[in-house]
C-alpha cells in the first residue's frame, strides 16, 4: 500500500556542461525532475512506497520521463497518456560566482497543463498516509489548478494528510496572483512546507523566523509550518510548540531539488517520530542532495544515518 502520493507535473531539464553556456554549449545534459516526483523518488530511495499521478503526452519524451520515475522505484500507474501535446522544459545555464545561475521554462499548454481531474484514479489515495502537492502546480493553468483542489478533497474524505510546499517560481506568476490563489488553498492542511524568502515575497511575512512561523500557522490554519532558511537551517512549529534544526554542511554539486529532498527527509522523519526528527531528516537529505547531479536525492538510508551522526565526508573502505 502507497505510503505517500505526489501529484504534479515532470520536466525535463537540459543544461550545459561546467563553464559552458547556453549560448555557446556544443551538448546538454539531461536529467528528468518535477517538485512532486523528486519527493516521491527520495522517498523511494529511503524505501517508503511512493506513487505519481501526472499527465504526460504518449511519446518517446513521455516514455522516458515515466520510465525515468519508475526507475527510481515510484509507481506510475496513475499516469495519464495524452494521445498528443508536449513535455515541459526547463533549460538550466549554471552560475559560477558572480555570475548568476538562470533558469528558462518551455512548459505552457503542455499535456500535463490539460489533465482532467474527473480523468484521474483517485482510488490510488486509498490508504495512503500522505498526499503531496506544491504551489507550482496551480499556477500551470486552469485545469492544474483544479486538479490541487480536487486532490485536497480527496484526501480529506479519505483522512489522508496533504503536505503543501508552496514552492513558489516567480518564472510563472508574480506574488500577488500566486498568493490569491495559494493561500486560500492551505487552509487547514496538514503540513504547509515554504522557504524564508516566500514567506516574505507572497505573504508579507518577514522578521524572526520563529515569529514569522508563529503567525503564519494560525494565518493559514495548518497543522504544522515548516519553514526553511537555507544555510540557516529550518523550524517547525505545531500545537505543541516549536522545533529548530541546524543545516548540515555539504559539498555542492547541484542545487536544483534541494528543496524537494528536504522536503521528502521532513515527511520520512515526521511520519516516523515527529516534527524535530522531521527536520532532521529534512536538514540531512537536503545536504546530501546538494552532492549529487540531477533533481533527485539518491540517499540511501546508511548514507542519510551517517550524516546524521556527524560523519560527513567519511572514507568507508
Amino acid at each position: 500500500m502507497t505510503t505517500v502520493v505526489g501529484i504534479g507535473e515532470t520536466l525535463l531539464r537540459l543544461a550545459p556542461q561546467d563553464g559552458d553556456t547556453l549560448e555557446s554549449a556544443a551538448a546538454l545534459t539531461v536529467h528528468v525532475g518535477g517538485a512532486e516526483a523528486n519527493v516521491c523518488a527520495s522517498l523511494a530511495h529511503l524505501g517508503i512506497s511512493t506513487a505519481w499521478i501526472s499527465r504526460l503526452p504518449a511519446n518517446s519524451l513521455g516514455r522516458r520521463i515515466a520510465a525515468t520515475i519508475r526507475g527510481f522505484g515510484v509507481n506510475v500507474d496513475g499516469v495519464l497518456w495524452a494521445p498528443d501535446g508536449r513535455v515541459g522544459l526547463m533549460l538550466v545555464q549554471p552560475g559560477a560566482g558572480p555570475r548568476a545561475s538562470e533558469v528558462l521554462y518551455y512548459r505552457r499548454d503542455s499535456a500535463f497543463a490539460s489533465i482532467d481531474p474527473d480523468g484521474v484514479d483517485w482510488t490510488l489515495l486509498d490508504g495512503a498516509r500522505v498526499v503531496h502537492l506544491t504551489g507550482i502546480t496551480p499556477a500551470l493553468g486552469p485545469n492544474a489548478s483544479r486538479l490541487v483542489e480536487r486532490s485536497i478533497a480527496e484526501a480529506r474524505r479519505r483522512r489522508v494528510r496533504v503536505s503543501f510546499d508552496v514552492n513558489y517560481r516567480a518564472k510563472l506568476w508574480d506574488p500577488p496572483a500566486a498568493r490569491e490563489r495559494i493561500e486560500p488553498l492551505l487552509q487547514g492542511l496538514d503540513i504547509v512546507i515554504l522557504n524564508d524568502r516566500d514567506a516574505a515575497a507572497l505573504f508579507g511575512e518577514s522578521g524572526s523566523p520563529d515569529a514569522v512561523a508563529h503567525r503564519l500557522r494560525p494565518r493559514f490554519g495548518c497543522g504544522i509550518l515548516v519553514l526553511t532558511l537555507g544555510s540557516a537551517g529550518a523550524l517547525a512549529e505545531d500545537q505543541d510548540g516549536a522545533y529548530r534544526q541546524s543545516a548540515y554542511p555539504t559539498q555542492i554539486v547541484d542545487r536544483i531539488g534541494r528543496g524537494d529532498a528536504f522536503a521528502a527527509g521532513f515527511l520520512h522523519g515526521y511520519l516516523a517520530r515527529g516534527p524535530a526528527e522531521g527536520l532532521r531528516y529534512g536538514a540531512a537529505m537536503a545536504a546530501l542532495k546538494q552532492t549529487y547531479r540531477g533533481d533527485v536525492c539518491l540517499a540511501t538510508p546508511l548514507e542519510v544515518d551517517a550524516v546524521l551522526r556527524g560523519e560527513s565526508g567519511t572514507f568507508h573502505r
